[in-house]
C-alpha cells in the first residue's frame, strides 16, 4: 500500500486528502519513513524538517490544489522563514544562515496546502549541472547510483525519482529545472522570464537568467502548480502577460497541428552523444503519429559558439560576484579563495574584474539571440524540439573543479547542457519530458520550446505526449 500511494502524483495524493481516504498525517508518515529508508544512501535531503512538517500535518491546512501534500524545498532561491538556507555552500553551512523571510514563492507553495519536510540538496551557488557540494556531499541519481542526478535542483529530483515526495521546489538559470528533471525521468517546465515573481529577496536574479518552479512526475502537477504560483508581485521589475485561460484547461485540450523542428545539432559546437540524437528523433516521430508537422531546425547564424558561451559566462561570473557580496553582508567579512569551491572563486574573480560595459554587452547579444530565435516563431514555427541534455548522466566526479583549471568543468557543463542555456538567455518557456530511455535504462529527457509567454503551448503538447505514450509508471530502481 505504501508503494502504490507513493507512486501516485501529487494530484491523486492531494485527492486522497479531500476525500478523506487519508489524512495529511498518514501521508506524510509515509513519505517521511521512505525518506529514512533511502536518503542515507542517495543523499537528497539535507535539511530534515520532519517534526516540524508532522505538527503542521495535524493543523487545519490551506485549501488548496495540493492540501496534504508531503513536499521539499530545494536549499536554493525560494523558502520560508527560519528554514535552513546553506546554497551549498559550507561557509553559510557554518554560520547557520537561515531564510529571514518567507519568499512570495515559498508563501505560494504553503497556500497550496503543501507539507513541507525539508530542503534538497543543490551544487555551490547552483553554479554546476550535478548535485556535488563539497558543503553536503553529492546527491546519488535513483536510476543509477554511480551517476549524477543533474543540478543544480539535483536533491530535489533524486526525492521525488526516489519517491519520497511526489514533487518538489526547483530553480532554473541555465537549465537547473530540466537537468534534473531529464536525469532523473521527471517533467520539468522551466517557465517565462518573470512569469513566477522571485520577490522580495530579488527582482530578477542575474538580469532574467532564473526562473523557479517544479519538478514533478506528471504534466498535470507542472500546471496545477504554474496556475497558482503565477504572477508578479509588488515591486517586481516587470511581469508576463496571463495566459487566456488556466494551464489545467489545457490538459487534454486540442493542440491542432503544429509545425515542429527538431535540432539536434549543438548550438555551442559540442558534439552529443548517439543516444539523446536518436532519442529526439524517436520523439519526433512520435509527435508525426499525434498529426503534428515535424521537420529538422534552420537556426538563424547566432554567432560563434564560444561568443555564446562567454557571454553567459560573463552574466554567471557577474551573478557569482554579486553573490559573493551578499554571502560578505551575511557573515560579516571578505569572502576568501577557502570560503568557497575552486570554480566558484574563479567566477567571483572573474565576474569582479569584468567590466559593467561587458556585462552590459553580455545581456545585449542575449537579447539580440532572442530577437532572432523569436523569428522562428514569426515564420510559421509553433515548438522546437531538443535532447533536453548533450549526454546520458555522467558519473559522479565528473565534473572536476580541481585541477589546473576549475573552468575545465564549465566546458563540460557546456556540452551536456548546451540546449538548456540558450532559453534561460531569451527568456522562453522550455519543458522536458521524460518520453524516451536509453539501452542502459537511463531515462533521456525531451525539450520543447515554445514562443515567450506560451507555456499553454508545452502544457497541452506534454499532456498529449504524456497521454499516448505514459511515464509515471516508471521506477528507478532506487525507488524501492
Amino acid at each position: 500500500m505504501s508503494e502504490e500511494i507513493r507512486g501516485l502524483d501529487a494530484t491523486a495524493q492531494a485527492d486522497l486528502v479531500a476525500s478523506g481516504e487519508m489524512s495529511a498525517l498518514e501521508l506524510l508518515d509515509i513519505a517521511v519513513e521512505r525518506a529514512e529508508q533511502i536518503n542515507p544512501e542517495i543523499n537528497a535531503i539535507i535539511h530534515p524538517e520532519y517534526e516540524a512538517a508532522a505538527a503542521l500535518a495535524e493543523t487545519d491546512l490551506p485549501a488548496g490544489p495540493f492540501t496534504g501534500v508531503p513536499f521539499i524545498f530545494k536549499d536554493l532561491g525560494a523558502g520560508l522563514a527560519g528554514q535552513p538556507m546553506h546554497m551549498g555552500n559550507r561557509l553559510l553551512k557554518e554560520h547557520g544562515m537561515t531564510v529571514p523571510f518567507d519568499t512570495f514563492l515559498g508563501a505560494k507553495f504553503r497556500s497550496a496546502g503543501l507539507v513541507t519536510m525539508g530542503r534538497a540538496n543543490t551544487p555551490e551557488f547552483g553554479i554546476l549541472p550535478t548535485t556535488e557540494p563539497e558543503s553536503h556531499g553529492p546527491s546519488k541519481n535513483p536510476w543509477d547510483l554511480t551517476r549524477s542526478t543533474g543540478g543544480s535542483s539535483g536533491g530535489s529530483a533524486a526525492a521525488v525519482a526516489a519517491g519520497i515526495v511526489p514533487m518538489a521546489h526547483a530553480t532554473d538559470g541555465g537549465g537547473s529545472i530540466r537537468i534534473p528533471a531529464s536525469s532523473c525521468g521527471l517533467v520539468g517546465l522551466k517557465p517565462s522570464r518573470a512569469r513566477v515573481s522571485q520577490g522580495p529577496l530579488m527582482g530578477d536574479s542575474m538580469s532574467g537568467l532564473v526562473s523557479e518552479l517544479v519538478v514533478s512526475k506528471t504534466v498535470r502537477d507542472t500546471a496545477t502548480m504554474l496556475d497558482w504560483v503565477h504572477g508578479a508581485e509588488p515591486g517586481d521589475p516587470y511581469g508576463c502577460p496571463d495566459p487566456e485561460r488556466p494551464y489545467v484547461q489545457e490538459l487534454g485540450a486540442d493542440p491542432g497541428t503544429l509545425n515542429i523542428v527538431i535540432l539536434t545539432e549543438s548550438m555551442t559546437g559540442d558534439l552529443l552523444e548517439p543516444a539523446v540524437i536518436e532519442a529526439a528523433h524517436a520523439a519526433g516521430r512520435k509527435l508525426e503519429a499525434l498529426g503534428h508537422n515535424v521537420s529538422g531546425a534552420v537556426l538563424p547564424e547566432l554567432g560563434e559558439a564560444d561568443e555564446l558561451y562567454e557571454t553567459f559566462i560573463t552574466r554567471w561570473a557577474a551573478g557569482m560576484a554579486q553573490t559573493a557580496g551578499i554571502v560578505e553582508k551575511i557573515v560579516g567579512r571578505e569572502l576568501t579563495a577557502d570560503d568557497v569551491e575552486p570554480l566558484t572563486w574563479t567566477l567571483i574573480e572573474r565576474g569582479r574584474s569584468e567590466s559593467g560595459a561587458k556585462y552590459l554587452g553580455a545581456i545585449g547579444a542575449h537579447q539580440l539571440m532572442a530577437r532572432m530565435i523569436a523569428g522562428i516563431y514569426e515564420n510559421g514555427v509553433d515548438l522546437v524540439l531538443t535532447p533536453t541534455l548533450g549526454a546520458l548522466p555522467p558519473k559522479l566526479g565528473h565534473y572536476d573543479q580541481y585541477g589546473d583549471d576549475p573552468m575545465d568543468a564549465m566546458l563540460k557543463a557546456r556540452r551536456f547542457a548546451n540546449f538548456t542555456g540558450a532559453f534561460n538567455a531569451t527568456g522562453q518557456p522550455a519543458i522536458s519530458v521524460p518520453l524516451e530511455m536509453s539501452d542502459e535504462g537511463l531515462p533521456i529527457g525531451i525539450q520543447l520550446v515554445a514562443p515567450i509567454w506560451r507555456e499553454d503551448i508545452l502544457v497541452r503538447v506534454a499532456a498529449q505526449l504524456e497521454e499516448a505514450h505514459p511515464w509515471a509508471h516508471r521506477r528507478a530502481p532506487a525507488f524501492g
